[in-house]
């Protein structure tokens, strides 16, 4: 067989059993290059387009099988409306935004501070837009900081945007850890500038993406996002649009996520290096959360807290010895598996909600509803009016700024200890 022949899994819906199965059954065949059509929530009403196609891989062949969303239905809330989408360049703004191709908006804000990102994402829906696939968007990249409050209230006053999804932030645990004030200007003062601007210009809908790592935090970039979540809620105490936050655990195949790195290590002959043996995360593909995203933001209320059902945990291990078999080695034998042990911010598991919260099934699948009973909590305005000479140079107190260790230990008093106490 010519081994330049291709073949193409054109059933959208096929379960991950079949997957694997078919998977295995076209290398042994000796195909080298297996594409697949979009997942089922990519497919608008059985719309398919082979430049949607893709190189199958691993995130295809693990975890349990998405929930088939009808997009079309679910994004009639944005049909003619002007959406925009901060962090637009990144893992999960970027399958915002094809997917928000499809909704039927009249402009779609590519928003993010990535010149190379946004660029990459624009000319990637132009392209999907000449080749049939979604409806005619005018599609708008912008280039910004939501550090910079003058700014974000302007671009906001001019673009007259009536949805947000908020995805804008740092991500990588460890790296903020050693980056901590970083971490809190931008994620924090960030999404406080983007939540003032959107009331102040009457967004009618403000979605705020969050993170299992904001449930009794441990680390800075935790932290940071518990912040978010507090100051998103509290917005939608007010006189204000629907300010509402979805939460859910990692993504596989994101940019900032293990599989690229265990890939990366295993084409290099190893060792596949795991922080602890029974190290668990919870996962999902991109498509489906983003896809239950856009569906919560149309079902969702004014002040909810959504969680994404994210199924079973997976150990950590496990996923690194089903990737080396995917690569066609066996683990151990051929390709080492190393423990580094636990890095600074992190644990054993992630917890998907707090002690006061109580998640419930809502009609809508795998979009649970948190329920939180009164606790004690920070007070985030002051909390702010702390941390924010540390961020934002203030002649009244110049030695604070840029004073990590002090931030450091105000978290630690108020929101992390507070947490886990």
């Amino acid at each position: 067989m010519n081994p330049a022949d291709e073949a193409i899994i054109a059933i959208p819906n096929a379960g991950r059993e079949y997957l694997k199965e078919l998977y295995t059954i076209l290398k042994k065949a000796g195909f080298q290059q297996i594409r697949i059509l979009p997942g089922i929530s990519q497919i608008i009403e059985g719309d398919a387009h082979l430049i949607q196609t893709r190189s199958i891989d691993l995130q295809d062949l693990l975890g349990r099988n998405p929930v088939a969303i009808k997009l079309k239905q679910s994004l009639a809330y944005l049909r003619g409306k002007r959406v925009l989408v901060t962090g637009a360049g990144g893992s999960i703004g970027s399958e915002l935004c094809r997917q928000l191709l499809s909704g039927g908006v009249s402009r779609l804000y590519l928003f993010g501070h990535g010149e190379n990102s946004i660029y990459q994402i624009d000319r990637e829906l132009r392209l999907l837009q000449e080749e049939g696939v979604g409806e005619k968007a005018a599609l708008v990249p912008i280039i910004g900081d939501l550090k910079d409050y003058d700014y974000v209230n302007y671009i906001l006053g001019q673009l007259k945007a009536d949805a947000i999804f908020h995805t804008a932030a740092y991500k990588h645990v460890p790296l903020l850890e050693e980056n901590s004030v970083a971490a809190i200007e931008n994620n924090v003062f960030g999404t406080e500038n983007l939540i003032q601007a959107a009331a102040r210009h009457k967004a009618k809908r403000f979605v705020h993406i969050t993170t299992d790592k904001a449930v009794q935090p441990v680390s800075v970039y935790g932290a940071s996002k518990y912040i978010c979540e507090q100051l998103v809620l509290e917005a939608a105490d007010k006189d204000s649009p629907n300010f509402m936050v979805v939460r859910f655990g990692n993504v596989l195949g994101s940019r900032g996520s293990i599989v690229p790195l265990f890939q990366q290590q295993i084409e290099k002959g190893g060792p596949v290096t795991v922080t602890h043996p029974d190290v668990r995360r919870w996962f999902m593909t991109i498509s489906e959360a983003c896809s239950l995203v856009l569906k919560a933001g149309g079902v969702g209320d004014n002040g909810g807290l959504y969680l994404l059902d994210m199924g079973e945990p997976v150990r950590i291990r496990d996923l690194a010895e089903q990737m080396i078999r995917f690569h066609g080695f066996e683990p151990e034998t051929e390709i080492k598996i190393e423990y580094t042990g636990l890095r600074p911010g992190e644990r054993l598991d992630e917890p998907l909600w707090a002690s006061n919260e109580q998640p419930c099934e809502t009609e809508h699948s795998r979009i649970l509803q948190v329920n939180r009973t009164p606790s004690p909590s920070v007070n985030i305005h002051a909390l702010l009016d702390e941390l924010r000479p540390i961020c934002r140079f203030d002649p009244k107190r110049p030695a604070a700024y840029r004073d990590g260790e002090l931030l450091r230990k105000i978290l630690i008093e108020k929101v992390m200890k507070f947490e886990n106490k």
